[in-house]
């Protein structure tokens, strides 16, 4: 695994990182850890979701789009 060093952290940054760390009875490191695994892992699955779910769609021509956006226009919501 790799490591990283990130220099420059604003003190308030830093503290709230403590609080939820001690809050969750962890260290800084680990709490750290899992926000960045929580908000690139999610990132990436929901991608995955959305390609899996764009290429069971039909394919659509470009006139099915244009009525499509004539017929939204139309629509009173």
């Amino acid at each position: 695994m790799a490591s990283l060093t990130i220099r420059n952290l604003p003190d308030e940054v830093v503290q709230r990182i403590k609080t939820l760390a001690s809050m969750k009875g962890h260290s800084m490191e680990q709490e750290v850890r899992e926000l960045l695994e929580t908000r690139y892992a999610s990132k990436s699955e929901a991608i995955q979701r959305i390609r899996q779910r764009w290429s069971a769609l039909p394919e659509t021509t470009p006139q099915e789009v244009d009525s499509w956006r004539v017929v939204g226009r139309h629509n009173d919501y």
